[in-house]
């Protein structure tokens, strides 16, 4: 049989029993991190809150979308690269940036948007990626992939053009992180993603069901619902989403929340 990026995942699943929840297990614990194999090694994710995660692999640790107390990010190494998709208060914080910043600095990868809001000393450590662009990261190809909304009475929020999610692809392995979109064609077209995390909220992002008929049309394997929490009863249930998913695809929950804060 022909070894794909599917089968080696699957094959290292069946070999453990379950996909492992190491190294540091203390901290797995605490975020219900889960680690991910990769022909290159394990790739740890550590969810932090609603939409800021960890991610660390053999490539280096990246931040997404870091927000709110430094502190929260105070088990974690320091970041070799950070990454941000778009410029609202839960995806984007100067401050927390500054706070988290290693000394001599690291890349920032993030949407033009907000390139142009940094201070300038951020500023010189950031590349600006437009819809569709790409850089290199120590082996590692980042896509910057369109996210908006498409829903009429919604596009204000996320106007087609601005916004970023990403693909990370590191070696055999590619993460999708949507940002805050709906189900767009872009989303749909995606292909050979392992891990991906998918937003749903409302009025902001789309609900489980539109989610969930996105994701089974690139059909990771695995998937993490994100960012689930809305507003005037816009927060949708992740066990509803995974509910939804087609056979093959596994739904990740992650910490993202306080116990029983579902907004």
């Amino acid at each position: 049989m022909t070894t794909t990026r599917r089968t080696f995942l699957a094959s290292a699943a069946a070999a453990t029993g379950a996909i492992t929840v190491l190294p540091y297990a203390a901290r797995a614990e605490a975020h219900m991190s889960d680690t991910f194999e990769s022909a290159d090694g394990p790739i740890t994710i550590h969810p932090v809150d609603h939409a800021s995660f960890v991610m660390e692999s053999p490539m280096g640790t990246f931040y997404v979308d870091p927000v709110g107390d430094a502190g929260n990010y105070s088990d974690f190494p320091a970041p070799d690269a950070i990454l941000i998709t778009h410029e609202h208060g839960d995806h984007y914080n100067a401050e927390t940036l500054a706070a988290l910043m290693p000394e001599g600095g690291v890349p920032i990868y993030t949407n033009p948007a907000v390139y142009d809001m940094l201070p300038e000393d951020l500023k010189a450590m950031a590349t600006p990626l437009a819809n569709g662009e790409s850089a290199e990261f120590e082996g590692v190809m980042i896509d910057a992939i369109p996210a908006y909304n498409i829903t009429e009475g919604r596009t204000d929020f996320h106007p087609r053009g601005r916004d970023n999610g990403y693909v990370l692809t590191m070696g055999d392995f590619r993460t999708y992180i949507s940002g805050d979109t709906e189900d767009t064609p872009e989303m749909r077209a995606l292909e050979n993603i392992d891990l991906a995390f998918v937003s749903m909220n409302l009025p902001f992002t789309m609900d489980a069901e539109a989610a969930a008929s996105g994701v089974n049309e690139f059909a990771p394997t695995y998937v993490y619902p994100y960012h689930y929490r809305g507003r005037d009863g816009g927060t949708q249930d992740p066990e509803d989403f995974a509910a939804m998913l087609n056979d093959g695809i596994e739904a990740r929950m992650g910490g993202w929340y306080e116990e029983g804060d579902l907004g």
